[in-house]
Formats: structure tokens, sequence, C-alpha cells
């Protein structure tokens, strides 16, 4: 499932820098407009969302139905505030603070929950059922309300036609936007 979640992470990111051409005024206005797709569930979203939980092979159609839901739940509704904005010239740092779903420690809590109660996931032959854990997992996240706050630092620059851009994203910020950075590492 993670190794999901970083593929669409990238798709998505990759369309949505290419799909809007419209020109922005500020660079806190593109910041705000690259969360506002999310929190919207534009269709730039929804399109890439869809088309990567349908190519998921470990899901049954129940579940992909399931993970999708938790995805639009965590994008619609994430919570941001400019913290603060640093112009030098054509670039720009746009300092943010984000709320998230902790899906994070939802999927941690089901790992050790499986851990330590291993026989519930088994199948009628005393076999470990990894459909059986993915169930559990989603309704987890699903039911999940605790949420997180991360700050990030949207780096920006100016493009030829003096339009603001996101450069690229690192990899940790995509899994603080969606709720799963590992933050115990820190």
């Amino acid at each position: 499932m993670k190794k999901f979640l970083k593929v669409f992470l990238v798709m998505f990111f990759a369309i949505t820098l290419v799909g809007c051409s419209c020109m922005q005024m500020t660079a806190r206005s593109r910041v705000e407009e690259f969360l506002d797709q999310y929190r919207n569930l534009s269709a730039n979203v929804l399109g890439d969302l869809d088309e990567v939980v349908d190519a998921e092979a470990d899901l049954n159609e129940e579940q992909k139905e399931k993970y999708r839901d938790v995805l639009k739940k965590q994008y619609s509704d994430l919570e941001y505030e400019i913290i603060n904005e640093n112009y030098d010239g054509d670039t720009a740092v746009v300092e943010t603070k984000i709320t998230v779903y902790d899906l994070y420690k939802a999927q941690k809590d089901a790992t050790e929950y499986l851990n330590e109660h291993s026989e519930e996931f088994n199948d009628e032959n005393g076999t470990y059922d990894s459909s059986k854990f993915m169930d559990y997992k989603l309704d987890q996240m699903q039911k999940n309300n605790d949420t997180v706050e991360y700050t990030i630092n949207f780096n920006l620059t100016k493009d030829d036609n003096g339009n603001w851009q996101i450069t690229e994203l690192s990899q940790e910020d995509l899994e603080k936007i969606h709720g799963i950075y590992n933050y115990d590492t820190e």
C-alpha cells in the first residue's frame, strides 16, 4: 500500500504542476491553489486517485473503494495556514502549517495489533490471510479522526512567463500532506 501511495504522489504532483496554466500573482496563491486542489477533490486529484487505486493488485474491489474513501476524506479535510512568505527575486519560500489525519499512526497501530493478535487474521485452516488484515487496517484508517500538524516549506520559482511554480516537493513533504509521514524517526 505504501508503494501505491508513493507512485500516486509522484503522478499527482507531476500532473498538478503541468496541468495549471493560470497566472499566479504571488507564490502564496500558488501554494493555496495547490493545497485547494486536494481539499476540493479536483478532477486531477480524483482522476489520478482512481487510476492508481484501480491498479493496486493487492486490494480487492471493496478494499479499493474503502481506500478511495480514506484518501478522499484525508484530502477534503486537509487544513492549512500560510505562516510566512519570503521572496528573493524569482524565488520564494512559503512556510505552511498543515493539519491532516494521522494515517501513519492508524497504520502503525494496525500493525501492532496484528503482531499481538495474529490469530485473528488467519483463515479457517490457520494460515495468515493478508486480506483479513487489509480489511482491518482500512477500517482503522477509515475510523481515524486523530490529526497531526506539520510545517512544510514550499519552494517556488518563476517560470519564463512570470508564473510561480512549486519546485518538486521532497518525499518527506509529500508524505506529510498524505498523513503517512513516519515522525517516529525524528
